[in-house]
């Protein structure tokens, strides 16, 4: 069995990317469908943005690669939170002044790894389907000799 990967990457999510990142960490290295059920019952803004990327490099690797997969054995093989851009904005202050502060946003990159399909192999069959014929010819065989 050889194992697939696919990828997605989510930009530009406001959010600070140390709040994301503690939601990533309840799924890391876990299967897909267990992380999406930890992220559909977890209280925080987001969760919603990492399940989000998650669904969708899932369907990626179910649509786009080559082979069938085994939807059971999908995993998340990484998941990392980085800083996006930044916004420079400015508060108001007393006398005049102005206070800047930055919003920052979040990039999630997650890849997902699963097994392809096992398929029944034409040798296993052929070979079931040669001792049958052997068989058989040994049985003429035997009806010959008598």
């Amino acid at each position: 069995m050889a194992t697939v990967f696919a990828h997605a990457y989510e930009k530009g999510i406001d959010i600070q990317p140390r709040k994301t990142n503690i939601v990533a960490s309840l799924v890391r290295d876990r299967y897909v469908q267990d992380a999406i059920v930890i992220l559909e019952n977890t209280p925080r803004r987001a969760a919603t943005a990492v399940r989000k990327a998650i669904e969708s490099a899932n369907a990626n690797l179910l649509n786009n690669s080559k082979v069938s997969i085994d939807p059971k054995t999908i995993r998340i093989s990484r998941i990392v939170v980085t800083t996006g851009t930044r916004m420079r904005r400015y508060m108001p202050a007393s006398r005049g002044r102005a206070l800047p502060f930055e919003k920052i946003s979040s990039n999630i990159f997650v890849e997902v790894a699963g097994e392809e399909k096992v398929k029944k192999s034409a040798d296993k069959e052929d070979g079931s389907e040669k001792k049958a014929v052997k068989s058989s010819v040994k049985k003429v065989d035997d009806k010959e000799k008598k």
